[in-house]
């Protein structure tokens, strides 16, 4: 349903109200639209009459979003996201390209999909991928992504879920550290730090449980914040760490880790693949997700 017209501002007041607020300065919205201040001035305050509401307090030299100011601020950022965002795809496929924003898991991104995204890049070079990051949940309807990679239950309304890879967690640690300290068994592994990533707090008390070792009461190691952290500080000597095996394939075939002990812990989520419904028959999204696919059975 059509907005009516009355609640559709001038767009260069918008935008003069966006760079003034990301700026919260009047002389560099001017700068980046390349306009005087007055002009801006005088835009901002159309809106202002328009909205019937303040949207800045004027303090000496300086201007200050007020709360309403703020937050129609936030909302109208997103907007403006989702409109160039269409206008570089519109632009894109009439020049027979496609532009696909693709969410993703930091160190999934980092350590897993962009080693291979030559091989997409060289079979569907009409199609570029942007990839942002995202480490807390997505909103489809809020935000302009095309599809998103995600740890956790296969289920999201509204949304087609392709499941990826199944987690499984195996101890690593450096060959060095573990002859240093005599590591021969499992309970051995408590004379190190035993790092953690700080979304997988069971992770280490859940694998020993297997062994059927109870885990000392005291914490464990250091937390880290991805496990691209956790890989890294294990790979030189700061402890053993409990990781996906897919993320270490790498480190395992050059040596720098080890699996010390073949006991792995096993989950029941998974990586996937998630994508609006309406999205589903998109030539684009349907090659990205093909070739995903086909990247996972290898």
């Amino acid at each position: 349903m059509a907005l009516p017209r009355r609640f559709l501002p001038p767009l260069s007041a918008l935008t003069a109200f966006e760079a003034a607020a990301r700026h919260e300065s009047f002389t560099a919205a001017a700068r980046e639209l390349n306009i005087s201040q007055a002009a801006i001035s005088r835009r901002v305050q159309l809106l202002e009459e328009i909205l019937g509401l303040t949207l800045f307090e004027r303090v000496r030299q300086r201007v200050i979003l007020t709360p309403a100011g703020a937050a129609y601020a936030r909302e109208l950022q997103d907007a403006l996201g989702r409109i160039g965002t269409a206008t570089v795809n519109t632009m894109a496929a009439r020049a027979g390209q496609a532009t696909l924003t693709i969410a993703t898991l930091p160190t999934f991104g980092t350590r897993w999909l962009i080693p291979r995204l030559p091989d997409f890049a060289e079979k569907h070079p009409q199609i570029t991928v942007n990839l942002p990051t995202r480490i807390e949940s997505f909103d489809f309807a809020a935000e302009p992504l095309d599809a998103a990679i995600s740890f956790g239950d296969p289920v999201w309304p509204g949304a087609v879920v392709d499941k990826l890879i199944e987690e499984e967690l195996v101890p690593v640690a450096s060959r060095r550290l573990l002859a240093q300290h005599k590591i021969r068994k499992p309970e051995d592994l408590f004379r190190i730090p035993l790092l953690q990533q700080s979304t997988r707090l069971s992770a280490w008390p859940d694998w020993f449980a297997l062994q059927g070792i109870a885990c000392p009461p005291v914490p464990l190691g250091p937390r880290y914040g991805q496990f691209a952290m956790v890989v890294q500080a294990a790979a030189i000597g700061m402890g053993a760490a409990i990781v996906p095996r897919f993320l270490v394939e790498r480190e395992l075939k050059a040596g720098d880790l080890v699996i010390p002990f073949p006991q792995s812990l096993g989950s029941n989520q998974a990586y996937c693949l998630f994508y609006p419904e309406a999205r589903r028959n998109d030539p684009a999204l349907r090659a990205f997700r093909d070739w995903l696919l086909d990247m996972v059975r290898r």
